[in-house]
């Protein structure tokens, strides 16, 4: 049976409040994109507040990466041929596989699903990291350029500082209306929220754990007060900025550090299915989306909308949950689609 709450477990044990985040984060990516599928985004005012309270999920990922990681300075040759295997070939693989779906069924019924015919751009293939059968593999390619960047970053004296300010070259090019190639806009964001982990971490091994949590405290009262007051938000996928773009960093910055110093100063507990969903995060990431778009485009062909359908964006739901829940093991033993590759950096670092 499983116990949902104060369960204790051993040190060595996986962490179970970052479990539960990430599978918070994903649950709500997926119903973003269900209910945006639907019509109801910016017309819902449940959903849209429900959005602006949680817009800094998705950067959880990258600042876990930074509280967690301990091989940026492995080898160039070991670290990149890691990430590359783990990032950039589910990426290219999720990507193809997305895009053969989506333009089979495109070729097919040609006259149903003309509409996605009329998007269709020659320049979103150098100028975005989206692919058209699967745009949320974004975060793959990024997180791959991330990790990249602070590699050689690190190989630097003191230039890990300058990450402070690179929500501030987000920020420049986004409001100058600088397209970066393949969306790249955004890596510098991940970069920030990367090093901001780190820091964390190392803060959490050099305070006592109640002043720990009592700045916690302080930064998740902050985010709740300046979330009201000086509400911003950044949508990490276009590299783009809602509002105050200030109060948008200050925010993110208290809820990610806030938000995980709580849970973490938290007795170990375990919300079971959310947390499954947290460990195996990344096929539902790849996965959800195409199964959407299936969903959607068999909708078009029959000649029946989903506009402002509830009841098909509750179902879509569920089959998604559903399909990515039945796939975990089968997905998972495909190192090319899973990104789980045998560990080769730690073993490098360890050795030296």
């Amino acid at each position: 049976m499983f116990n949902v709450f104060y369960t204790f477990v051993p040190m060595k044990e996986r962490n179970h409040a970052f479990d539960l985040l990430c599978g918070l984060c994903i649950l709500r990516m997926i119903v973003l994109h269900c209910v945006s599928m639907c019509g109801f985004r910016g017309c819902t005012f449940w959903f849209d507040k429900l959005m602006a309270w949680t817009f800094f999920f998705i950067c959880f990922f990258f600042f876990k990466a930074g509280y967690f990681n301990k091989s940026i300075l492995a080898p160039t040759k070991f670290f990149l041929k890691d990430k590359f295997k783990r990032l950039f070939i589910p990426y290219l693989t999720w990507g193809a596989i997305g895009s053969i779906f989506y333009f089979g069924i495109m070729l097919l019924f040609p006259h149903e699903l003309h509409r996605y015919w009329d998007k269709l751009e020659w320049s979103h293939v150098w100028m975005q990291s989206h692919f058209y059968g699967n745009p949320p593999v974004w975060f793959l390619f990024s997180f791959f350029c991330m990790y990249v960047m602070v590699h050689f970053m690190q190989k630097v004296p003191y230039l890990a500082y300058l990450a402070i300010f690179f929500p501030l070259a987000s920020w420049v090019l986004a409001d100058n209306k600088i397209q970066v190639p393949m969306s790249l806009g955004n890596v510098f964001m991940g970069v920030y929220f990367f090093y901001l982990g780190k820091c964390w971490h190392w803060l959490l091994h050099k305070v006592p754990r109640h002043t720990f949590m009592f700045v916690s405290l302080v930064l998740l009262l902050v985010f709740l007060f300046g979330n009201h007051y000086w509400h911003g938000e950044y949508d990490m996928s276009l590299n783009h900025w809602v509002h105050r773009p200030w109060g948008a960093v200050v925010n993110i910055t208290c809820a990610l550090c806030g938000i995980s110093g709580i849970l973490l100063m938290l007795p170990a507990f375990r919300v079971p299915f959310v947390a499954y969903i947290g460990e195996h995060s990344m096929v539902y990431f790849v996965l959800h989306y195409p199964i959407l778009l299936y969903y959607a485009m068999v909708h078009g062909v029959a000649g029946r909308g989903m506009n402002k359908h509830w009841d098909d964006c509750i179902l879509v739901f569920i089959l998604i949950i559903s399909i990515c829940t039945w796939m975990v093991p089968y997905i998972e033993k495909v190192p090319w689609l899973s990104g789980r590759w045998p560990k080769t950096v730690n073993k490098t670092v360890n050795e030296e």
